[in-house]
């Protein structure tokens, strides 16, 4: 067999793995304290990585705001990516969600990372909420927030009704792709 052949193999694998993870679609009252606890967390250290309070401020003043604390992405040919998340508003949860996404490619490795929507409008929430399966990228004006050395973010960045921070990356491999990912309200048991 060719290393390419093994590749497509191990990359078809790991995607049938996600697919089967994403399956279980469902959360008990113990899984979503400890994604609520997870998630908070995770928003505590973006707010602290950002300077001058601009993500808490985006934050309070976000319709509502998706916080994946421990997204898993890895790739050999085939890629993938899964995570759980909670949505808060006004800083309470109010809605558990997981993140899917697939990739075909060159690419190899695994990382893991935090991922977090902030729905500046209650027009971007509301497509958001009324669109099952959201897909990023479509219908949705978005920017993924790029956090300069001082910490700096583009002021037209945050003006978007969607924005996208990516951080707390861990693994080989390089850059994370959040256009196409797809987002599903998990169901509670």
């Amino acid at each position: 067999m060719t290393m390419s052949r093994r590749g497509l193999l191990y990359g078809l694998a790991f995607a049938a793995t996600l697919t089967l993870a994403a399956a279980g679609c469902s959360t008990t009252k113990e899984n979503r304290a400890t994604l609520d606890a997870e998630a908070r967390a995770a928003l505590d250290s973006l707010h602290r990585q950002v300077p001058q309070q601009k993500t808490l401020d985006l934050a309070r003043n976000s319709a509502g705001v998706l916080v994946f604390p421990n997204v898993t992405q890895a790739g050999l040919m085939v890629g993938g990516q899964y995570g759980r998340g909670v949505m808060f508003k006004s800083g309470r949860p109010t809605g558990y969600y997981n993140v899917t996404g697939g990739s075909l490619g060159l690419q190899i490795g695994a990382q893991t990372f935090s991922l977090a929507y902030f729905f500046t409008t209650p027009e971007a929430l509301k497509t958001f909420e009324d669109t099952k399966g959201f897909e990023v990228g479509a219908g949705l004006d978005f920017a993924v927030a790029d956090i300069g050395a001082s910490g700096d973010i583009s002021s037209s960045t945050l003006q978007k009704p969607l924005v996208i921070f990516v951080w707390s990356q861990q693994g080989l491999m390089a850059g994370v792709k959040v256009e196409g990912q797809k987002i599903t309200r998990l169901t509670n048991e």
